[in-house]
């Protein structure tokens, strides 16, 4: 490996220190709650609304694999799937009350505890997207093939996901929309990782209609909202023409079949924070919340009442 003086570094200068140490000031767009332990920082109870299934989440790619998920579960007819979906602000370290760590001591979203599991017992709790998709699929016998092949077929596209996107949301995403600097390395390093990403699915559907085959599983609910959503333009700003997505047309084929489904169009909304405020769902508690409570129609109530 070629030594590059500590001159050339960036910052200019820099040498790794034999051990690291926490900078607070390191900035970023996360700065504020990204740190090197885990546990809680304060006390708080997570609510528990009326139904078995409780969410807790926020509208980020991995917490709309899982509403996609339920809502496609109640759409297929299995009530059983009734959720209520709580919002949790990373932002404001939601994810760090001792409510939250007992049931993802990893502190992330998405979580889900489960009152009413299949043996009967104490309430499930699941963290990690995949293993709650999982959990789902098993629960309610649906979008998991039973097959062997299928079901192999399926699992190796979730966790082929689930390893894939940290490049392209903590890798690209990051350094391309959220570091405090642009770095030239960083943002060609993880961009090409990311085109090869997009050059693996795109063989991949070319002669399959799902990622599994021709059956719409869990490994389409997992992948579309981060490269689905990259396809559409829709991610990290400007990145899907940075990308040239539009190339990629087997992907864009598959991306725009499963947007129209309405199952994936309500799980988009739920604890969703950006965009149209007519798409923004805050909670869900309620099939109906996607007629009554959506953000435009809770400033509008507002509005009057003024």
């Amino acid at each position: 490996m070629t030594e590059k003086s500590p001159a050339d570094n960036f910052p200019a200068g820099y040498e790794p220190p034999k051990v690291w140490t926490w900078d607070k000031g390191n900035g970023g767009a996360f700065a504020n709650i990204n740190r090197p332990i885990a546990g809680p920082t304060h006390d708080k109870e997570l609510p528990i609304g009326k139904h078995p299934l409780q969410l807790y989440s926020l509208g980020t790619p991995n917490g709309v694999k899982v509403t996609i998920m339920l809502e496609e579960l109640l759409a297929a007819g299995h009530m059983g799937a009734e959720y209520d979906a709580w919002l949790i602000k990373i932002g404001d370290g939601d994810q760090f009350g001792s409510g939250f760590v007992d049931v993802n001591p990893n502190s992330k979203i998405p979580a889900l505890s489960d009152h009413a599991p299949k043996d009967g017992g104490e309430p499930v709790r699941v963290f990690e997207s995949a293993s709650i998709l999982v959990y789902l699929a098993e629960k309610f016998g649906a979008f998991l093939p039973a097959e062997l092949r299928a079901r192999t077929e399926t699992l190796n596209w979730l966790f082929w996901q689930m390893g894939s996107a940290p490049f392209l949301g903590g890798g690209f995403g990051h350094f391309y929309a959220y570091a405090p600097v642009k770095i030239k390395y960083a943002i060609d390093r993880y961009a090409m990782e990311v085109k090869r990403q997009l050059d693996v699915l795109d063989r991949h559907l070319a002669d399959h209609q799902f990622l599994a085959g021709s059956e719409y599983t869990i490994a389409d609910m997992a992948i579309w909202p981060w490269y689905g959503n990259l396809a559409l333009n829709q991610s990290y700003g400007d990145a899907g023409n940075f990308l040239d997505v539009q190339t990629y047309t087997n992907l864009q084929r598959w991306t725009a079949e499963i947007a129209t489904r309405p199952a994936v169009k309500r799980g988009r909304m739920v604890n969703r924070m950006s965009g149209d405020l007519s798409e923004q769902l805050h909670e869900r508690h309620d099939a109906s919340d996607f007629d009554t409570k959506t953000q435009d129609k809770i400033a509008s109530a507002d509005t009057a009442k003024a």
